[in-house]
């Protein structure tokens, strides 16, 4: 084998980096050079010198994305982050199972062949998230899960987010874990704020993660009991300043970096070079926090990557220092993909396009302004209350003004109307009820609205409001603000959750767009994200679907009304 001869030093290897190579194994930053052949790593010691460069580690690692969360085709989410060191990805392509099914699996796992980032999948674990409370496009049982985890690059189960199904013995829950058990393969979880015993069971179970945690004292139960903590810091949900504090050198590995769902203005920021940095921030040992992102998925997923070390893939990212992680080089699988110096990405990007079918996925019907009217039928009603840099919301009660008959947004109050229509059957099924947040005026509209992704749309207009969604399905999915007229858009036509633009074109129509509902009112980072999780019944408090409000705690439908 020439990679014997390499190590042993009697055939040069293909490149050489000369640097500070950094042991996740030890801790250690000794100077050395890393000699590579044949995409792996031959050795490291003296090999007569390299490149030079700083600190060298390996390939960072994002051990759970939504792909579709990005916006992004796959082709352009790998050119916007290989250059902040990012190599590998495990995505859980569960937005696009829920609108396309296996179909969806299968065309973006055909659209990450052959990318400088490895991209893993995890098979869709709920989908839909949670029958019975809100109109779906697909259904994935045990026998779908046990055929996508024989696909290539699928690396287990992703977050079983039916965490109440798991504890009570739910039969088609209970198949699918054990189908990947028996597949040796990898069970992520997503059981926010679940009880004592709870979590014994779901843990029990087979299921090894959870990304949901909120609180430190969380985090200590989880990992106290042998569960590994992904600590989470999105766009929209920003957990890590909190994890961390309970992050020490025993238990560190049980402990990785991740972003769950980020938007391209954020990438703008940088990706897991990033949350590197705000890491070592907050209180984290540098040594511990790159281990956090490169060994310890590395090891829980069964990667051939993770470390500079002999015999694994040659993924390594050279950066400036271990505080900043400003990143000088990058290389995949032994060859130079991005060099800062340059500024170019040194690979061939190859694009995949979407069959017709995910083209073609927002079946709305026609919405009158009669259809989004809130008719009143008492005095007071449930209130859903935001909860900043979180996806949990709160539940309140609130006295609406009256208006022959109808119940009205308040501006003064800063509540506005929320609706959600089905997106999948054309059916006219519609939930209606009211949120705090700080819209004086117009709409804003999406077609992602976690996890089923019917339409939601949030305003104090009903005129507008009409507007909004009508804009949504001429696009085929996207997103818009109105303001008596459209005043900015993002089509997303791939299955109403991910753009056909470059990376570029979507930052700047985001920013718009961003700017456009901040002047009706609309404050807040990331209007469309947080209006994109109002919808998902699965995390507390008090939500809404296209079903009506959803009562996560007692996981039930509740009137709007109250007595």
């Amino acid at each position: 084998m020439r990679i014997i001869d390499v190590a042993a030093g009697r055939q040069k290897p293909d490149l050489v980096l000369s640097g500070e190579v950094f042991s996740v194994f030890t801790g250690e930053a000794i100077e050395a050079d890393v000699a590579i052949c044949n995409g792996r790593i031959a050795g490291i010691g003296d090999y007569g010198g390299g490149i030079e460069v700083d600190y060298i580690l390996p390939g960072f690692i994002d051990a759970h994305v939504h792909l579709e969360s990005t916006l992004l085709h796959p082709a352009e989410f790998a050119k916007a982050v290989i250059p902040h060191g990012t190599t590998a990805v495990v995505a859980d392509p569960h937005e696009i199972a829920n609108v396309a099914g296996k179909e969806g699996i299968r065309f973006l796992i055909e659209a990450t062949t052959n990318l400088p980032v490895d991209f893993y999948f995890m098979a869709p674990s709920c989908v839909p998230a949670i029958e019975g409370f809100e109109t779906f496009a697909q259904k994935l049982d045990a026998e779908d899960i046990g055929e996508i985890l024989c696909w290539d690059r699928v690396l287990g189960l992703a977050e079983v987010m039916d965490f109440p199904g798991v504890v009570e013995g739910v039969e088609d829950v209970i198949r699918k874990v054990e189908i990947t058990r028996k597949a040796g393969k990898a069970i992520d979880g997503h059981a926010p704020g679940i009880d004592s015993k709870g979590l014994n069971a779901y843990i029990a179970a087979g299921i090894t993660t959870d990304h949901e945690c909120i609180s430190a004292i969380e985090a200590m139960e989880k990992v106290r009991r042998g569960m590994k903590v992904m600590v989470r810091e999105g766009s929209v949900a920003k957990n890590m300043r909190e994890l961390v504090r309970v992050v020490n050198d025993f238990n560190s590995c049980f402990f990785m970096l991740v972003s769950d769902d980020l938007l391209p203005t954020d990438i703008k920021l940088g990706h897991m070079d990033y949350r590197l940095r705000l890491a070592v921030q907050y209180g984290v040992k540098p040594e511990i926090a790159v281990r956090m992102a490169t060994l310890s998925p590395a090891l829980h997923f069964g990667l051939e990557c993770g470390a500079v070390m002999p015999g694994l893939k040659a993924d390594l990212v050279a950066v400036d220092s271990l505080e900043d992680f400003n990143v000088q080089l990058v290389v995949k699988n032994g060859k130079i993909v991005w060099d800062s110096k340059t500024g170019e990405i040194k690979a061939e990007i190859k694009r995949v396009e979407p069959p017709v079918e995910l083209t073609n996925t927002v079946r709305m019907p026609e919405i009158s302004v009669k259809d989004v009217a809130i008719e009143a039928k008492g005095k007071v009603c449930r209130l859903i209350e935001l909860v900043p840099g979180q996806i949990v919301t709160k539940a309140s009660l609130w006295e609406p003004p009256i208006k022959n008959g109808y119940a009205m947004p308040d501006v003064e109050s800063e509540v506005a109307k929320v609706i959600v229509v089905d997106r999948h059957n054309g059916k006219k099924l519609i939930g209606k009820g009211f949120v705090r947040c700080s819209i004086q005026r117009g709409a804003i509209a999406s077609s992602v609205a976690h996890d089923s992704h019917n339409c939601i749309c949030v305003g104090v207009s009903d005129e507008d409001i009409v507007k909004a969604l009508k804009r949504i399905k001429e696009m085929q999915g996207g997103f818009v603000v109105v303001d008596k007229e459209v005043k900015a858009e993002l089509p997303l036509p791939i299955a109403g959750l991910m753009s056909n633009l470059s990376f570029e074109e979507v930052v700047k129509r985001l920013e718009k767009l961003y700017k456009a509902a901040a002047e009706i009112g609309m404050g807040v980072e990331h209007p469309f994200a947080t209006i994109s999780f109002l919808s998902l019944p699965v995390v507390p408090e008090l939500k809404i679907t296209n079903y009506g409000l959803v009562d996560v705690k007692a996981m039930k439908i509740v009137d709007l009304w109250v007595e």
